[in-house]
């Protein structure tokens, strides 16, 4: 059903006007009332960028943690407000928007809840923690006419708008193959002391819907390894590029899935593998790769669409055309960017800023940001089909 959903069907089902630049309610005023929701490291980077963003001020703070908490006030100031239950910061009808960056088990919730509220939404990436909550929350954003970016900030970044650009123009051909990675050699795994007692942290509130149990500081640090919290790797790192491929090749969620994991180094730590694969099939043949892992670092942080006239291989800080042996690409067209190939980060395009800009930019005009709540719905369920194959060990299809 996720297949069928397109920003077209769903802004119709609510009679709202594709009329680019429509004006759906009065924007904000000149200075953006945020509160931000689930506190800890992420939501803390975006704190970082989002408080160097003009006529933005920061003005509320949720957690469940009270650690998180003092880390995220000691970045806004002490005349923030703070909350330990969410839906306290939504009554406060002097703010604008949310920016959430909790555990995915609680994107959607909050999200709903944020959009109920009247507040535009910044929601970290994945989406959705299940298949089967992707309609339920498109629905819910296009009722409620509110602006959502879904935080795969690789939108915004100007030098994958290029390679964009140069894919949709035939640079490379026609495209029926996509290689993604993400590999690092780094620890991930190893339990250390308690960091946070059981007394400073409503954990009940942590679980949401997730199943009871007990406290357990790993868990609520290390969620993303955990499937009543987060999906692995292919929900914390493969949706960064496979909503890439989705946006370049104008493709939604992949028809069929498979995949394999192992576990390498966390065996008896995580739940979810620390070294995966999958392979997704899409519309008119198209396929795509993805290997991930933390035990070696070959190819680290890449995507490479590859045509029939040649490659374009693009990473968070450069794209490269690579012509196949027997074409020709002028030399110019060649390169944009700087940096060592494949890393995480790069200081420079600073992807976090550009992309909240774009939202903050996206909430005063009232138009669509460059991350809609479909993409996000549509590059999480790739995820989750990857990780049905790997669960069951078959071919996962979408129907």
């Amino acid at each position: 059903m996720i297949n069928n959903i397109t920003r077209r069907t769903a802004l119709e089902t609510f009679g709202v006007t594709l009329a680019a630049g429509t004006m759906l309610h009065g924007a904000p005023s000149e200075t953006i009332r945020l509160g931000c929701i689930g506190t800890g490291g992420r939501c803390r980077a975006l704190m970082k960028s989002l408080l160097t963003i003009p006529n933005v001020s920061i003005v509320a703070l949720s957690d469940v943690r009270l650690d998180a908490l003092a880390q995220a006030k000691a970045l806004a100031g002490d005349k923030v407000t703070t909350f330990s239950d969410y839906r306290k910061l939504l009554d406060d009808k002097t703010i604008d928007a949310v920016v959430i960056g909790s555990p995915d088990h609680w994107h959607v919730p909050m999200t709903i809840d944020g959009v109920a509220a009247g507040k535009d939404v910044y929601v970290e990436k994945p989406l959705t923690h299940s298949l089967e909550e992707g309609e339920k929350v498109i629905q819910a954003v296009r009722k409620s006419k509110q602006v959502v970016q879904i935080g795969t900030q690789q939108r915004s970044m100007e030098h994958i708008q290029k390679a964009r650009e140069a894919v949709e123009a035939g640079k490379i051909g026609k495209v029926y193959r996509v290689h993604m990675s993400w590999n690092r050699n780094s620890d991930r795994i190893k339990k250390g002391e308690p960091a946070t007692n059981a007394s400073n942290v409503n954990w009940k509130a942590f679980l949401g819907n997730a199943a009871d149990q007990p406290f357990d500081d790993y868990k609520m640090r290390n969620w993303r390894w955990f499937w009543d919290f987060g999906g692995g790797i292919f929900t914390d790192l493969m949706v960064h590029w496979v909503d890439v491929a989705h946006w370049i090749l104008n493709l939604e969620s992949p028809l069929n899935a498979a995949s394999l994991g192992t576990m390498v180094n966390a065996k008896g730590v995580w739940e979810t593998p620390d070294m995966v694969q999958t392979i997704l099939e899409y519309k008119d043949g198209v396929q795509m790769f993805f290997e991930g892992g933390f035990s070696n670092a070959r190819h680290g942080s890449r995507i490479e669409f590859m045509g029939t006239e040649g490659t374009i291989y693009v990473d968070r800080g450069r794209f490269e055309i690579i012509p196949d042996w027997n074409r020709k690409i002028k030399a110019e067209e060649m390169v944009l960017g700087t940096g060592r190939r494949g890393a995480d980060f790069y200081e420079k395009p600073d992807g976090e800023r550009v992309h909240l800009e774009n939202w903050i930019n996206a909430m005063r005009t009232r138009k669509d940001p460059s991350s809609p709540v479909e993409a996000g719905v549509h590059a999480a369920a790739a995820a989750h089909l990857a990780n049905k194959a790997l669960r069951s060990g078959k071919i996962a299809t979408s129907k």
